[in-house]
């Protein structure tokens, strides 16, 4: 195993850093830092710089829009562009439900779908978990009764993030009320506009409207619009979530998130110093940084591996695992720095009662909490590495 960059890869990672100083708008990259959510315009303006310069779907075939770059490269691409400050792309469309397009889907699909995501012109969201149905995502009961041409959708899908913004949602729904769990699922792209789907504002704890509730009441949706077989979209929502759990652990953004904590972290007084001269906070950001190294290295050994043929199967799993804990931790520290300051209270007009850095600590910190359980809980995760690597 290689770990050690070449120069073609070294000079690739300068010309992703040069791009991201040059084209990241600075009242983005703000937002981003301050951990501000951005909005749908912000989100499409930065995606669409990224088409522009062929760098918004990487991993994708090239004729589809891809950039034929090696999983190291789009490693370095990634990393930079959290070091950054960059938000991530919206996942939905560009890494979710793209790939199984490119991947399972017809000709005609592909024709008609993949051009607008690459584009950024339709925003997509996910129906997959539902009031009932979330870690056990097989119990889902969303039912699609076949008539004609057509499914007739009736059911609620809980949590879909963004819905509020989007054209087109994937879901799960089950296509064989008699069949096995895993079995009688299949996989449907419907249209937000169709007669019968509404959306409900969920606010979540941190005073964000983030995610949302999506029921459909007899909401008719063209078999055509069916990924693959009738009954057969259990396989193709696994391969979807292996590359949703692969792309959570962002260790670009990770590392400048938790240089951020070192910087506000040096300003609050301490005794005779600051935060960073207490033992005590000074062993918790040396425990947070060993993690973040043992992640990236992690992340290194499975590129050796890809580079060699291989392809991660438990891995993605362990990285969305550690890597979303080490999430937690950083919005902790920050929480636990600010002190006082960080309870969730905001004087007038938004701004912080003390240092500026407190005014979304409490907020941060509560939506982290949902990151060990989105893309599969923590607890799937540790029973799929079991499994996987010691057989149990």
């Amino acid at each position: 195993m290689d770990l050690e960059f070449s120069k073609e890869e070294l000079a690739f990672r300068d010309e992703v850093r040069s791009f991201a100083q040059q084209k990241l708008p600075a009242e983005i990259r703000e937002k981003v830092d301050q951990g501000r959510p951005l909005t749908k315009e912000d989100q499409v303006r930065w995606q669409k710089l990224l088409a522009d310069k062929g760098w918004i779907a990487p991993n994708w075939p090239l004729q589809w829009g891809g950039t034929g770059w090696t999983p190291t490269q789009m490693y370095l691409f990634d990393d930079e562009l959290g070091a950054a400050g960059a938000p991530p792309v919206i996942p939905f469309g560009l890494k979710m439900v793209g790939p199984v397009i490119y991947t399972f889907g017809s000709e005609e699909q592909k024709q008609r779908f993949l051009p607008d995501i690459v584009s950024s012109n339709v925003w997509w969201c996910q129906g997959y978990s539902e009031p009932g149905s979330g870690s056990d995502l097989a119990s889902l009961s969303t039912r699609a009764v076949r008539d004609g041409d057509h499914y007739v959708v009736n059911g609620i899908k809980a949590w879909t993030t963004l819905a509020q913004h989007a054209d087109w949602i994937f879901c799960l729904v089950r296509t064989d009320p008699n069949a096995k769990k895993q079995q009688g699922i299949s996989f449907l792209l419907i249209d937000m506009k169709s007669p019968g789907v509404t959306v409900h504002p969920v606010i979540t704890m941190e005073g964000d409207h983030e995610v949302n509730e999506t029921h459909f009441e007899d909401v008719r949706v063209p078999v055509a619009n069916r990924i693959g077989e009738e009954n057969q979209g259990w396989t193709y929502a696994k391969y979807l979530l292996t590359h949703e759990r692969t792309s959570i652990a962002n260790v670009g953004a990770i590392k400048r998130t938790f240089a951020r904590v070192k910087r506000e972290a040096a300003k609050v007084t301490s005794g005779d110093g600051t935060l960073l001269d207490s033992p005590v906070f000074a062993r918790k950001l040396a425990d947070v940084a060993i993690q973040i190294t043992a992640l990236e290295y992690t992340m290194l050994r499975i590129l050796s591996q890809v580079a060699r043929g291989g392809a991660p199967g438990a891995e993605s799993s362990l990285l969305k695992v550690r890597g979303t804990e080490i999430q937690q931790s950083i919005t902790e520290l920050l929480m636990e720095a600010g002190g006082y300051y960080s309870m969730p209270f905001v004087a007038e007009h938004g701004k912080a009662i003390g240092p500026e850095f407190t005014a979304r600590a409490a907020a941060n910190y509560f939506n982290y909490r949902k990151v060990t359980i989105y893309g599969g809980s923590s607890e799937v995760q540790k029973n799929i590495m079991s499994k996987a690597v010691l057989g149990l």
